[in-house]
């Protein structure tokens, strides 16, 4: 019997997962064979266990969906993905004649996709089927290859495309396609898989047992999750869904929870394709229906309608990751790679306590607020430090449990002010804000910086973002001396924000 490969990638669930439904209704394979393919040493190379940890835990929710809904195991594979197919592809004891999986962006998807097609060039029999609209909510290859199409660099642009793709309904909304569901009958397992990949099984249960242990991760992984969280902070709260705005929700997380954010916390099941983004849109889409509600580019579809964005500028612009032959970058003159600055940054020991905190977060949970996000890479950046935003955008893509590709060099690039959707780059975030502050922090209390900087936790308010300004006796008191047991400013933020916007004015000045 003819066997169709569902090769998960980066749609770790059921629900609305288009490469299951097209494998389950394909008349080409009889049964099916689920499989997972990771590289061990690539992931732990280049991710921080907070990602690890997500990723085992999505697997293990996927394996046990998977098998109370189909009654079979999704197989979750160590080694190359080359190795693995050609394994397969090599075997008299299976007869494959299709491998399905879901169209990505990502240069290593690309580049695993290559060595697969030049594998099935050699057995034309066997065909694969890249489907797409599984992560994004349009085609983002359809979109790219339109005659006249011209990349987005706007809100207004994308609500132009979106127009043209999902004509809006009597009610203003876009007709965005249902999500699919979970289908009820499934095609035998293909069980003699075994003795073929014996070498390449991967204990995804034992590996995730050998994580550390008191990791302050948040976000456990996995759709049943994401779900619980969809419900949670989307289908039963209409009131804040109607009425929220991104730019004005809380940086410093809720005030009773540190780790627990003011927005929907999605955004890594998202990332990880626990969640349909299709799913969101339409859970979102309710709560509009039954009343006034905010407008992009600030509304939960605004967001949405941001993240399609960069899904598609990562199709259509070349060298997207990088600042050499970029259409969307700058190539501003940025400053030699200085590790000292680097790793200060990195750890939190800038000196600045709202930055600290934040970067301590992302270490510990592996996530940050998005004004907390704005506010260190501005700081790194074009505000303070001077360093390349590539480097910045390395450690988040190593730390952040929602690192997404597309995403994590977009808003590198918008918040570096190197791209045509950035804000001036004059514009400045204050690293040491206070309760006016548009990165909204909650300064009266500052429970956020006591917590991640404990330090500085018996510091009274007023000197909290700014402790090096505390009088000695207060310093004293608090227990914490500046210059010793917390660090001096690593620069004087002012002095270095004249001189960077100044290097900044120059280098553009050569572009022209």
């Amino acid at each position: 019997m003819n066997v169709g490969i569902i090769w998960f990638r980066n749609a770790l669930r059921l629900n609305d997962n288009r490469v299951l439904v097209e494998c389950l209704n394909s008349t080409n394979s009889q049964t099916i064979l689920p499989l997972y393919i990771l590289d061990k040493s690539d992931l732990e190379q280049n991710n921080n266990e907070n990602k690890i940890k997500f990723l085992y835990e999505s697997l293990i929710d996927l394996d046990a969906n998977f098998k109370a809904k189909f009654g079979s195991n999704l197989i979750v594979l160590n080694g190359k993905s080359k190795d693995i197919f050609r394994k397969l592809l090599d075997s008299d004891l299976l007869d494959l004649s299709e491998i399905f999986t879901d169209y990505s962006n990502k240069p290593d998807d690309i580049e695993n996709e290559n060595n697969l097609k030049s594998i099935l060039a050699e057995n034309a029999s066997v065909k694969l089927h890249l489907i797409s609209k599984v992560n994004s909510l349009t085609n983002v290859q359809e979109v790219v290859s339109q005659e006249n199409f011209k990349p987005p660099k706007t809100m207004k642009d994308m609500e132009k495309l979106f127009s043209n793709l999902y004509p809006k309904d009597e009610d203003g909304f876009y007709s965005i396609d249902k999500p699919l569901e979970i289908p009820e009958n499934s095609k035998p397992i293909y069980e003699n898989s075994s003795e073929i990949i014996k070498d390449y099984l991967f204990d995804v249960k034992k590996e995730l047992s050998l994580l550390e242990k008191d990791s302050k991760s948040y976000f456990k992984g996995g759709e049943s999750e994401a779900i619980i969280r969809l419900e949670r902070k989307v289908s039963s709260e209409e009131e804040y869904i109607r009425n929220f705005r991104k730019p004005r929700t809380i940086s410093t997380n809720k005030p009773e929870n540190p780790l627990e954010p003011e927005t929907t916390g999605l955004s890594p099941y998202l990332s990880f394709g626990c969640l349909s983004p299709r799913l969101l849109w339409k859970e979102t889409e309710k709560c509009y229906r039954n009343g006034e509600h905010t407008q992009p580019p600030e509304s939960m579809h605004g967001q949405l309608m941001f993240r399609e964005m960069f899904y598609i500028l990562s199709r259509a612009v070349e060298n997207w990751d990088s600042d050499t032959n970029n259409s969307m970058c700058k190539k501003i003159e940025w400053g030699d790679f200085d590790k000292s600055k680097m790793e200060l940054w990195e750890k939190g020991q800038t000196g600045f306590p709202y930055i600290d905190a934040m970067m301590r977060q992302l270490d510990a949970t592996g996530w940050m607020h998005h004004l907390g996000r704005h506010a260190v890479s501005c700081f790194l950046t074009r505000g303070q430090l001077w360093q390349h935003w590539e480097q910045g955008r390395d450690v988040f893509d190593r730390k952040l449990v929602d690192a997404d590709w597309a995403l994590n060099n977009g808003n590198w690039l918008w918040l570096s002010g190197v791209a045509p959707f950035s804000m001036p780059y004059f514009r400045l975030y204050n690293p040491c804000p206070d309760g006016k502050s548009s990165l909204n922090v909650e300064a009266k209390n500052a429970e956020f910086v006591r917590y991640w900087v404990p330090e500085l936790k018996d510091y009274p308010s007023k000197y909290i973002f700014e402790p090096h300004l505390a009088p000695t006796p207060i310093q004293e008191n608090a227990r914490c001396i500046i210059g010793k047991d917390y660090p001096e400013p690593m620069v004087d933020r002012k002095v270095v924000a004249k001189e960077n916007l100044a290097k900044f004015k120059a280098s553009l000045a050569t572009l022209k």
